[in-house]
């Protein structure tokens, strides 16, 4: 039997600006709806994937994972299975779930924060807060706190949490994609977004938190695949 190759592709893209989002607030596992922006952000990756074949999508339980979702398919009537998966779900951050930023920030200056327990949600702060945190604490220990990775805050989840459950995913993804030989979409968040990247692209602890995850950028996968002999061998790579 001569060999013949497949290719097949995940497309990874995190959810539309949400109102919480925009306001600076830790949105973790609380529902809070896209914004105006966050819909446009939705109809970019839409866009971006009108012409590429989707058949199977996941989603989150979160209102902001379908509505992104939703946007995108639009434009796929081939695909014919939605899948909800909460091991794609956005970081849990306990007690800091609903907390504005800015408050967050002022904490610390004030060292009102657990940071041993808590610093390591300076990685969702925007810029211009990360530079107040680091004026608060000085470089020395804001790069301690900020490589945390494997201490939650208190009720949430740490980083190493989430690859556990992300992981979990990748396994049972390949799986899915090597049995039913499909395309695949995956409307996830920005901290499920990062540890599957982490995962998949071999990075480090320290590269994965000092991304910037985009609300419009889609992270695309190839699996290549030979059939030979009846079996279907693959290899995993990144595509950019």
């Amino acid at each position: 039997m001569k060999s013949r190759k497949q290719n097949f592709h995940i497309y990874l893209f995190r959810h539309g600006q949400t109102y919480f989002n925009r306001d600076g607030i830790f949105t973790g596992w609380k529902e809070s709806k896209l914004t105006p922006l966050g819909i446009k952000q939705a109809r970019i990756i839409a866009r971006k994937l009108k012409n590429k074949k989707i058949n199977v999508a996941y989603q989150t339980r979160l209102s902001r994972s379908k509505d992104t979702l939703k946007e995108v398919l639009k434009y796929h009537p081939e695909c014919r299975k939605i899948i909800t998966d909460d091991r794609m779900i956005e970081r849990n951050y306990g007690k800091l779930n609903g907390v504005s930023h800015e408050e967050f920030v002022k904490n610390i200056g004030n060292k009102m924060c657990n940071l041993l327990k808590e610093g390591d949600a300076i990685e969702n702060l925007s810029s211009n807060n990360r530079k107040k945190v680091k004026g608060f604490l000085g470089k020395e220990e804001f790069n301690l706190i900020h490589r945390g990775y494997n201490i939650p805050p208190p009720g949430g989840e740490s980083f190493a949490m989430i690859e556990k459950r992300v992981g979990s995913f990748i396994k049972d993804l390949k799986k899915y994609v090597r049995k039913n030989k499909v395309n695949v979409a995956i409307s996830a968040h920005g901290n499920s977004t990062r540890v599957f990247r982490k995962l998949w692209e071999r990075k480090s602890e320290k590269e994965a938190v000092e991304w910037v995850i985009p609300y419009d950028r889609v992270f695309v996968y190839k699996i290549s695949g030979w059939l030979k002999f009846g079996w279907l061998k693959f290899g995993w790579l990144l595509k950019s």
